[in-house]
């Protein structure tokens, strides 16, 4: 399968994803638990279809520790014993932001005050601005049907 788009050879895609890539590393370098954000990228990316994110965060994760156990219940998170309350906190308000058009109130307040009585004020500034950022690249990707299989982890770092 064969891109729609070559991002890395358009000039205006090149100078875009520059800024989309940064906003990635500072959001890698935020107060949010490394973990957490690969969890909660895998979920959105589930949500949405894109292959491509699915296939980097679960390669990045395991990279860097995840078990295989824990990437594979992702899809079914909430029956699943494996997840601590503060990530299925994070996953819940990722849900019902990436759900936005499926929920008549967005995330809920409900879903909000559990997800702040495990994340402080920066730890939920950089969860929500996550959740946006992975629904937009989720975006960008599955539009051009960006492929999938041969990413490797580090690769965009």
């Amino acid at each position: 399968m064969a891109a729609r788009l070559n991002y890395f050879a358009d000039p205006t895609a090149g100078k875009a994803l520059k800024h989309f890539m940064s906003a990635g590393k500072t959001l890698k370098d935020s107060p949010l638990p490394a973990a957490t954000q690969e969890l909660v990228a895998l979920r959105v990316s589930q949500i949405n279809g894109c292959a491509a994110c699915i296939d980097m965060h679960t390669k990045e994760a395991a990279a860097a520790g995840e078990t295989s156990v824990r990437l594979n219940l992702v899809a079914a998170w909430q029956e699943a014993t494996v997840f601590t309350e503060a990530e299925r906190a994070a996953l819940k308000l990722a849900e019902e932001g990436t759900r936005v058009a499926d929920a008549a109130v967005g995330v809920s307040d409900e879903v909000w005050a559990y997800a702040a009585q495990h994340y402080d004020e920066g730890q939920l500034t950089a969860l929500v601005i996550l959740v946006s950022f992975m629904n937009a690249v989720n975006r960008l990707n599955i539009i051009t049907q960006q492929p999938a299989g041969d990413y490797v982890p580090g690769q965009f770092h």
